[in-house]
């Protein structure tokens, strides 16, 4: 079965997994005001397991509307610690305190993948991947920052784990492509056994 696929997403590593495993696809980037969206679910309470699918689906319905033929895979990844979601931050300063509030302590990263066709949501997936962050020093910290600054700024929390944010960390309890903003293992057994990838 030959299907259309479609990143809804301008994220080059989701791109990058998705070609290293032979996916053939297009991307177009979702218009959607992230932040208003969080904001809203957070008035409501919604837990981050909650903001990460449904902002997931917003953007690949988003795309699907305008390309109703094709199968459209949005995603989105949040990271909490205890309740409080964090966002990517504006400005060196704001990801220094956001490593500093992490420090020492142990929060998730949660990243859905949502992928819609026919109109509708045809299958969704949220990984959680747990991570424990050491108590680093003030002055690592404030290096760090200032070292990989044009990096951190497109990560939520501020770090990549794919560089030098590894460092930050004692354990991490999950799937690495969950760290990495797409839960790639389920999205590709997905298609699979839709057909759409040969088995």
């Amino acid at each position: 079965m030959t299907e259309n696929i479609i990143l809804a997403s301008g994220s080059e590593i989701r791109a990058t997994l998705l070609r290293n495993a032979g996916v053939s696809f297009s991307v177009v980037k979702a218009r959607v005001d992230e932040d208003a969206v969080r904001q809203s679910l957070e008035a409501e309470e919604a837990s981050p397991r909650d903001i990460a699918d449904t902002l997931a689906e917003l953007k690949a319905q988003r795309v699907a509307s305008k390309h109703p033929d094709a199968l459209v895979i949005g995603c989105d990844q949040v990271l909490a610690l205890k309740r409080t979601v964090y966002s990517k931050p504006e400005s060196p300063e704001q990801a220094l305190a956001q490593l500093k509030s992490l420090r020492g302590q142990r929060h998730q990263l949660l990243s859905a993948a949502v992928i819609y066709g026919e109109g509708k949501p045809l299958w969704r997936h949220v990984g959680v991947v747990r991570l424990q962050m050491r108590d680093a020093s003030d002055t690592y910290l404030a290096d760090y920052v200032e070292r990989n600054w044009e990096s951190i700024r497109h990560a939520v929390g501020a770090y990549k784990l794919e560089e030098e944010g590894v460092r930050l960390f004692t354990r991490i309890e999950g799937d690495y492509f969950n760290v990495l903003g797409l839960p790639l293992l389920e999205l590709l057994s997905y298609l699979s056994l839709r057909g759409t990838l040969p088995s």
